[in-house]
């Protein structure tokens, strides 16, 4: 797995989401790579903003390619407040935006965008991983 820790996460989006997409595991075709940047921002953007208070803590990303399909695996790992950003239901995409409760959409696009999604709580760690099969 290509990876890297970022320490302290605070104001580092952009360097964080820029590293990932510049991975030689991210395939070259355009479609593909909107989708991967917006779930990768999206999952970026949430741990920068909501994982530690004022963004004081680190955040080690890093993708891989397994099997023989062949599927990107992009994973994230920190350390800040347990959050399965998960078990949040989805929001009701059939109402105007300010019908619409305040926040989940992020997740809800990276659902929408991946192939999966996982989320589970190891050695007191958040550890969010994405799917994308890629051809």
């Amino acid at each position: 797995m290509i990876k890297k820790r970022f320490n302290p996460i605070k104001d580092k989006s952009s360097e964080i989401i820029e590293f990932l997409m510049s991975s030689p595991d991210i395939p070259e075709d355009d479609v593909l790579r909107f989708k991967l940047r917006l779930s990768i921002e999206e999952a970026v953007d949430n741990v920068v903003r909501y994982a530690y208070d004022g963004g004081i803590g680190w955040l080690e990303v890093g993708t891989k390619i397994e099997g023989d399909s062949p599927v990107l695996v992009i994973e994230l790992r920190d350390a800040g407040v347990p959050f399965n950003p998960l078990e949040r239901a989805d929001p009701d995409v059939s109402l105007g935006a300010e019908e619409r409760e305040i926040g989940g959409l992020g997740i809800f696009l990276c659902k929408q965008m991946m192939d999966s999604i996982c989320y589970r709580y190891e050695d007191g760690n958040n550890v969010l991983t994405m799917t994308k099969k890629i051809v």
